[in-house]
C-alpha cells in the first residue's frame, strides 16, 4: 500500500510537461533561508574577515569564548539580569538564558528591537528568534542571522564597574571597536554530537564515520552517552539486536540512515523524533507528535486511527465511560462538552484540549480534561475526577475553560461570543451529531450491507463507497486535518462561517497589502496561525503563496463543509436496526441515480468524451491513464434540472473534478460556488463554479493517491447564458464578474479540437475533440475553464466511474 505519495486535492496547473511537482515540506524548506533581511539566494560563505576590525571569524570566535569564561567566573547571574534591565535588553527566563543575553550583548552590542513587533530577539545557537507578540492569534516568527543592534556605549551597574573584569567588559563599550557577529550556515550540523551506528546501512560504517567526523560529529560503537543510533529500518523487522534493545531501554533515539542524509544536505541536524523508527516498539514509547513523523508513518497512524470524539454528545473514548452508558452531562440546554485549539509556530505550540462533564447512571459526575499534540497520548496532560457535587464540578469546568480560553463560558455556549486571547486556546465549536469517520460503515460492515440492499447492484456499491468511513478517512489525512481526538467531520455552521470569513479577509488584505519582506511574510504567518488554530491539523505550516491558499485553506474548507453535510446525512449506520441501511441513505440524499446501458450512445459518448479530451497524470515521475468502469445517470432534486436548464442558451456537457468525499453534498445539495477569488486555476474567476472541457483538468481533483484509484468524475450540463467574457489572465476584482453574473471562458494553453465537436441533444454540445495546442501559450490555464456565478445555470448529469492505472492501461469500458 503506497501512502506516502499524495497529491493536492485542488488544481495544479504545470509550466511544462516536465514540471515536477514540489512539496510543501519542500518549499519550506527551500525558503528557510530567507529570513530577517536576508536574500533568498544561496547561503553566503562563511567571511574570511571580520568587516569592522579585520579580525577572522575564527578569530572572533576564539576572542568570545575566552570573553565568556572570563565573565562568568567574575559576574553573578543577578548581575547579569542588572546589566540587561539597565540597557532596556529582555531579563526574563532561565538563568541560563540570562547569560547567554547578557554575554552576546557586552560582547557584540545590544539588539534593537524586533522591525516586526517590536518584541525581543533572542540568539538560538543558530539564528536571532523574535520571542515577542505579533497579535493575538500568533506570536511573532521573525528570525535573522544580521540582527540590528545599538550604535551607542552600553551602561553597567555600579556593581560590574567594581568588579575583576570590568576593564575587559569596557573594551567592547565603544560600538565602533565591537566585533560583528556572524551567523552563517554551518557545514558541520553534527557539532558536538556522538552517533551510534548499527547493522547494515547503504554505505559502510567506515564512509559514515568519515562523514560524521567531517560535519563535526564523532562515532561510537557503544550507545551510551550517545545522541543517537543509526539502524536500518530492516532491523525492526527482524527483532533488533542487544544493541537496539539496550538503546531502547536506554531511552536513546534509533533513527534511520535518512536522518544523515537529511542533516547534511540541510546543514543543520534535523529533529531526530521526524526519523524514529523503532518508538511504537517501546513499552513506554515517548510518543512522536504527527508532524514529526515522516508521512508514511503519519498516514498508516491516520487511516488505522479510531475517532475518539464524534461530534456534541460524544464521550471521549479515552475515558471508557461510554462503556458504563456515560453521557455528556447537560443543564439549561448547555452540553459540557468543549474542544479548543492553538496553533502558535512561533512558540512552536500545536494543541488541542478536550473538556467535558459525564454523567454515569448510578454513578457521580465525572470531570474528564485533556491537552496535549496529536499522536502524543503519553506526553498528555490528562485528568480523570469524578464528583459527588454536580454544582462544584460544573464550578471547576468553568473555572478551567476560563483558564484555557481567557473567556467566559456561558457566553460562549449561548450567544458564542468570544475574544481570541494570546497564548490562549480557542475553541472549535462541535455540532450535535456523528462525524463519518465514526458514524459511516467500516470496511467489515460494507459487504453486509450491500448484500441486504436492494437498490440496483451497481447503484448499491456506489451508495457503498459514499457511505463508507474510508473515503472520508483518506481526504482528511491528505489535508492533515485528521486529528482523531476532533471532530472535524462534525463542525457547526458557525465555526465553518468563522473560517470561511477568516479566509476571504485575509485575501481581501493581501491583495491591498503594500508591505513587502519580513512584514509581508508577518502578515502571511499571522493568517497561517490564525488558520491552523480554527483548523487544527496535525501538520501546520506558514502559507507563502496563492497556490498554497487555494490547496490547503480553500480546498481545505470546502472539503471540511462538505464532509460535515455528509456526516448528518450518513448519522450513525452502526447503530442503525433497519434492515437495508444504503436504501434508506438513497432515499435521503433525494435524486435519482441509474446504471448507464453500455450500449448506448450515451454511453459510447461519454467513453469517446475522456478519450478525446484526458491526459495522463503524473504522481512521483509515473503517469497513469484512465479506464472508465461505469456511468450512471443522475437527476438531483435539489438545484436546476435537465429539464430546466435544457431551455436555457449555449449550452455545454462540461466536465466537473470532485472529490469522492464531496460528492453526497453535491448529489444532495447541488454545486456551491467557489469559496473565494484567488489568481490560481480554479478559484481564477472568483466566487463560481468551475467546469472544463477536458477530463483532464477534472481527474487533477480525483486523483489524489495511487493506493486509490477508483475515483469519480462528474458531467454536467452547463449553460453559459448569453454574455460570455473570454480572459486568459485573472481580473483584478472579480466582484463585477460575479455581480453581473455572466459567463467566463478562461483559455488554456491545450484546447480541445472544435472540428470535432458533436451537438448530443437538445442543442446540448460536446466539446469531445482531441486536445492540441490553442494560440494562447502564455495563460496561466493549462486547459479551459468555464465559469458561471448563478447555480441554477448547471445540472448534474453524469457519474463516471474511473479507474487510474499506470500509463500503459488501455482506455476502455471494463466488462
Amino acid at each position: 500500500m503506497k501512502l506516502h505519495e499524495k497529491r493536492s486535492h485542488s488544481h495544479a496547473h504545470g509550466t511544462g510537461d516536465e514540471e515536477k511537482i514540489m512539496t510543501r515540506k519542500q518549499k519550506a524548506d527551500q525558503l528557510k533561508s530567507n529570513e530577517g533581511n536576508e536574500s533568498p539566494k544561496k547561503p553566503k560563505v562563511e567571511a574570511d574577515n571580520d568587516q569592522h576590525n579585520g579580525k577572522t571569524t575564527t578569530e572572533v570566535a576564539k576572542e568570545f569564548e575566552e570573553f565568556c569564561k572570563s565573565v562568568r567566573e567574575h559576574l553573578s547571574v543577578a548581575q547579569m539580569r542588572e546589566i540587561l534591565e539597565a540597557n532596556g535588553q529582555d531579563s526574563s527566563g532561565s538563568d541560563a538564558s540570562v547569560v547567554i543575553k547578557c554575554l552576546d550583548m557586552l560582547f557584540y552590542g545590544p539588539l534593537e528591537k524586533c522591525q516586526i513587533c517590536n518584541g525581543d530577539l533572542e540568539f538560538d545557537g543558530n539564528r536571532y528568534s523574535c520571542k515577542g507578540t505579533y497579535s493575538e492569534w500568533s506570536s511573532c516568527v521573525y528570525k535573522t542571522r544580521s540582527p540590528a543592534r545599538k550604535q551607542e556605549p552600553f551602561k553597567l551597574p555600579d556593581s560590574v564597574l567594581n568588579s575583576p573584569v570590568a576593564e575587559l567588559v569596557k573594551k567592547y563599550e565603544d560600538p565602533k571597536l565591537r566585533p560583528h557577529r556572524y551567523v552563517g550556515v554551518t557545514d558541520k550540523p553534527f557539532l558536538g554530537m556522538m552517533i551510534s551506528l548499527m547493522g547494515r546501512l547503504s554505505r559502510t560504517h567506515q564512509y559514515w564515520k568519515t562523514k560524521i567526523e567531517k560535519h563535526g560529529g564523532t562515532v561510537s560503537n557503544s550507545v551510551i552517552g550517545v545522541t543517537c543510533l543509526v539502524a536500518s529500518p530492516a532491523e525492526r523487522e527482524r527483532g533488533g539486536s542487544s544493541k537496539l534493545v539496550e538503546a531502547m531501554e536506554r531511552g536513546v533515539r534509533v533513527v534511520s540512515e535518512a536522518w544523515l542524509l537529511d542533516s547534511i544536505e540541510k546543514q543543520e541536524a534535523q529533529p531526530l523524533e521526524a526519523y524514529d523508527i523503532v518508538t511504537d516498539l517501546a513499552v513506554d514509547g515517548k510518543g512522536i507528535p504527527w508532524d514529526k513523523q515522516v508521512p508514511e508513518e503519519h498516514a498508516i497512524e491516520s487511516l488505522s486511527a479510531e475517532l475518539k470524539l464524534y461530534g456534541k454528545r460524544g464521550v471521549y473514548k479515552d475515558t471508557r465511560l461510554q462503556e458504563q452508558g456515560g453521557q455528556i452531562f447537560e443543564e439549561d440546554g448547555i452540553l459540557y462538552n468543549c474542544v479548543f485549539s492553538l496553533c502558535d509556530q512561533g512558540g512552536a505550540i500545536n494543541e488541542y484540549c478536550i473538556m467535558q462533564l459525564v454523567k454515569v447512571p448510578d454513578s457521580n459526575l465525572h470531570l474528564y480534561y485533556k491537552k496535549g499534540r496529536v499522536g502524543d497520548d503519553p506526553n498528555a496532560q490528562e485528568r480523570l475526577e469524578e464528583w459527588k457535587d454536580v454544582d462544584g464540578a460544573v464550578e471547576e469546568f468553568v473555572r478551567l475553560f476560563e483558564e484555557v480560553t481567557g473567556n467566559e463560558f456561558e457566553p460562549w455556549e449561548r450567544e458564542k461570543k468570544f475574544q481570541k486571547k494570546p497564548l490562549k486556546f480557542y475553541p472549535i465549536d462541535m455540532d450535535d451529531g456523528v462525524d463519518v469517520r465514526c458514524g459511516g460503515l467500516g470496511l467489515r460492515q460494507l459487504g453486509v450491507a450491500a448484500a441486504h440492499c436492494k437498490l440496483e447492484p451497481m447503484v448499491a456499491n456506489f451508495m457503498k463507497v459514499l457511505c463508507s468511513q474510508e473515503i472520508y478517512k483518506y481526504a482528511l489525512m491528505e489535508m492533515d486535518l485528521d486529528a482523531p481526538d476532533l471532530p472535524m467531520g462534525m463542525l457547526s455552521n458557525v465555526h465553518l462561517e468563522r473560517c470561511e470569513e477568516v479566509l476571504q479577509e485575509f485575501i481581501e488584505k493581501v491583495k491591498s497589502m503594500k508591505e513587502s519582506g519580513p512584514k509581508a511574510e508577518a502578515v502571511w504567518s499571522d493568517f497561517s496561525q490564525r488558520w491552523f488554530t480554527l483548523m487544527h491539523s496535525s501538520r501546520p505550516f506558514i502559507f507563502r503563496d496563492y497556490q498554497e491558499l487555494a490547496d490547503h485553506a480553500a480546498a481545505s474548507f470546502e472539503c471540511v463543509r462538505d464532509i460535515v453535510v455528509a456526516s448528518h446525512m450518513i448519522g450513525h449506520m452502526g447503530d442503525d436496526t433497519l434492515d437495508d441501511p444504503l436504501s434508506d441513505r438513497y432515499k435521503k440524499i433525494g435524486c435519482s441515480i441509474s446504471p448507464l446501458d453500455k450500449d448506448s450512445e450515451d454511453y459510447k459518448m461519454i467513453l469517446n468524451y475522456v478519450e478525446k479530451t484526458y491526459e495522463p497524470v503524473k504522481l512521483a515521475d509515473i503517469e497513469y491513464g484512465i479506464s472508465v468502469e461505469n456511468i450512471f445517470n443522475v437527476e438531483t432534486k435539489e438545484g436546476p434540472s435537465f429539464d430546466e436548464v435544457k431551455k436555457l442558451p449555449n449550452k455545454r456537457l462540461l466536465w466537473c473534478g470532485t472529490r469522492s468525499s464531496n460528492l453526497l453534498r453535491h448529489l444532495h445539495k447541488g454545486f456551491l460556488p467557489a469559496s473565494c477569488s484567488l489568481s490560481v486555476p480554479g478559484y481564477m474567476f472568483g466566487k463560481g463554479i468551475v467546469c472544463s472541457d477536458a477530463a483532464a483538468e477534472a481527474a487533477r481533483y480525483g486523483f489524489t493517491a495511487v493506493d486509490r484509484p477508483e475515483r469519480f468524475l462528474v458531467l454536467a450540463v452547463f449553460s453559459q447564458g448569453e454574455e460570455i467574457m473570454e480572459l486568459k489572465n485573472p481580473p483584478e476584482d472579480t466582484k463585477p464578474l460575479e455581480e453581473k453574473k455572466v459567463c467566463v471562458k478562461g483559455l488554456g494553453r491545450k484546447k480541445p479540437d472544435e472540428s470535432e465537436y458533436i451537438d448530443w441533444k437538445d442543442d446540448i454540445k460536446v466539446p469531445c475533440g482531441r486536445l492540441i495546442p490553442s494560440e494562447h501559450q502564455d495563460s496561466p490555464l493549462e486547459y479551459n475553464e468555464y465559469t458561471v456565478y448563478d447555480p441554477k445555470q448547471v445540472s448534474m448529469r453524469f457519474l463516471v466511474g474511473v479507474k487510474f492505472e499506470e500509463k500503459d492501461t488501455v482506455m476502455d469500458a471494463q466488462d
